[in-house]
């Protein structure tokens, strides 16, 4: 799929007291280690977690309250449209409260999967793909290092198969918020020094025809 625009974000988007009622709210939550696998964190095996070490190390909460949506949903649409996509979505999967310690990280993957949820007794996603991931900075860039949040678009052309990652840097500011298509191969680099969090969201929609 060729795309104009591979992400869409918006500098310091979310105000400072909204960032910190989320933060505040996050980190009451339980934290449980985080996998791999459409946000399924139920009972790994000891390969997978061998194989996690290897691709993943942070640690994440969940929730869907109705008053984060209201403050990051509207940034979806908008960027669905001002990037010129123009994807149908209907449905937003709960936010991940995601904590990255020093040498934690994320590496290379997309957040799309191999095909539609196939559970019909979950109605709102039964059928659906992952259509826009939503990440929003929730930590002052002061208070950690590393932890940038790259993109490889050598998926859109073969000659750009050896191009370098594009490191996000428009997110760096808190309350920043970027949007882009699920199937975008991205990674969170380890961080070097501090705590870094960030709130993370999956749109789902039909899948593409």
């Amino acid at each position: 799929m060729n795309l104009k625009y591979s992400y869409w974000y918006f500098q310091s988007a979310i105000p400072p007291r909204i960032c910190d009622d989320i933060l505040a709210y996050g980190n009451e939550q339980k934290k449980e280690r985080a996998i791999t696998g459409d946000g399924d964190n139920s009972s790994p095996t000891k390969e997978k977690l061998e194989f996690m070490d290897k691709k993943r190390k942070s640690d994440v909460a969940w929730f869907s309250d109705s008053w984060i949506y209201k403050e990051i949903q509207p940034y979806v649409y908008q960027a669905n449209k001002n990037a010129g996509w123009n994807f149908q979505w209907d449905w937003s999967e709960p936010f991940q409260f995601t904590e990255y310690k020093k040498g934690q990280f994320y590496d290379w993957h997309t957040d799309s999967s191999e095909g539609p949820y196939s559970n019909p007794d979950e109605p709102h996603r039964y059928g659906k793909i992952r259509k826009l991931s939503v990440i929003t900075t929730l930590t002052d860039p002061d208070e950690f290092e590393g932890g940038e949040l790259e993109f490889d678009f050598k998926n859109n052309d073969p000659q750009f198969a050896e191009s370098q990652p594009s490191i996000c840097d428009e997110i760096k500011a808190r309350g920043s918020v970027v949007v882009f298509p699920s199937f975008m191969w991205h990674r969170v680099k380890p961080v070097t020094k501090g705590l870094r969090h960030s709130l993370v969201c999956w749109n789902l929609g039909q899948p593409y025809v």
